[in-house]
């Protein structure tokens, strides 16, 4: 179970073996059994003695932006064993391995981005025969990539990027056809999200990348070090590498919100400057959905396990992998 406080005003202290949350003049005691991650929104307070039980008992402690992205994290000091790998890490970036390895995930990015729009039902002929040009177009770009030439990744990144950016382009356009007209958007909006089903994203897409970043730090893998995303820096860039495999999670969660018509406009604020905002309401229940979605059990590679179980299975290989290159 992961403690979502975002309300402005709560505040977390330890209260025995346990939590104590205030929140509006509301008292809520939670037991530690279960509690895998707490996160923290701005303007929530928690005191240090609830954080040192949080480092005791591995408890992720992740605060976040309103946009859903972490700002920062407190974990504990048990997590992996950094030194070992980290030293594969920094040989594996530089040989022909990463190469493979990332256009691996790429390749599955897109096959993952065609598998959603295969989901799409609609009963216009012209719009089904949009889908298939454009699934017949990310299948170009899914083999470019995995036809890619070069010995080291700094080879052909810049290809490898443009690719990439021009089929998840492809994919957003080809999507936003599939959902009620009054959810649709222009374009893939970030830095803000400029309507709703944007900001949905962002928001999910923000909570993948604290969970596998502490996935990532528990297996010993150090996130900074990435493969593909090596120049950002002071930035997670491993997480913006690994995450491309999961993405289409967050795609369908938030598809499946806005295609069974529950986003409302109580879910965001649209801000004078254009920039739209996900509300406490919207955030509650996307963050929910997400989390339901990750939990639920699904097999893959002949292995039934929650989606999150088969995240940190992953992220657990890779490290594995890691040590060979020491």
């Amino acid at each position: 179970m992961e403690l979502v406080l975002n309300t402005f005003g709560t505040s977390i202290n330890r209260d025995n073996e346990g939590f104590v949350i205030r929140s509006k003049g509301r008292v809520q005691r939670v037991p530690l059994n279960g509690i895998t991650a707490i996160q923290i929104g701005k303007g929530v307070q928690i005191t240090s003695d609830a954080v040192m039980l949080a480092i005791e008992n591995e408890i992720d402690i992740l605060f976040v932006e309103r946009t859903g992205m972490p700002m920062g994290r407190v974990w504990s000091s048990r997590y992996g064993s950094i030194s070992t790998i980290r030293k594969g890490q920094l040989n594996f970036v530089q040989t022909p391995d990463a190469l493979l390895w990332i256009q691996q995930i790429i390749a599955e990015k897109i096959a993952n981005q065609q598998a959603m729009l295969l989901l799409m039902n609609a009963d216009d002929l012209a719009l089904l025969r949009v889908r298939e040009r454009n699934l017949n177009r990310l299948e170009d770009y899914r083999t470019k990539v995995m036809g890619a030439k070069g010995a080291f990744v700094a080879d052909c990144a810049a290809q490898l990027r443009g690719w990439e950016g021009m089929a998840s382009k492809i994919y957003f356009s080809t999507l936003n056809l599939f959902i009620p007209e009054q959810y649709r958007f222009e374009t893939r909006s970030q830095h803000p999200a400029r309507d709703v089903v944007n900001a949905l994203l962002n928001y999910a897409y923000g909570m993948l990348y604290g969970k596998l970043e502490g996935l990532l730090i528990k297996a010993g893998i150090d996130p900074y070090i990435g493969v593909l995303h090596r120049d950002n820096y002071n930035r997670p860039v491993l997480v913006y590498d690994v995450i491309e495999r999961y993405r289409i999670w967050a795609d369908y969660v938030v598809y499946s919100l806005v295609n069974q018509q529950v986003v409302t406009d109580d879910f965001c604020t649209v801000q004078t400057d254009g920039a739209c905002w996900l509300e406490d309401f919207g955030r509650r229940v996307l963050i929910q959905s997400v989390n339901d979605y990750l939990n639920e059990v699904v097999t893959i590679n002949n292995l039934s396990r929650s989606r999150i179980t088969h995240m940190m299975l992953y992220t657990q290989d890779l490290a594995q992998n890691l040590k060979k290159y020491i």
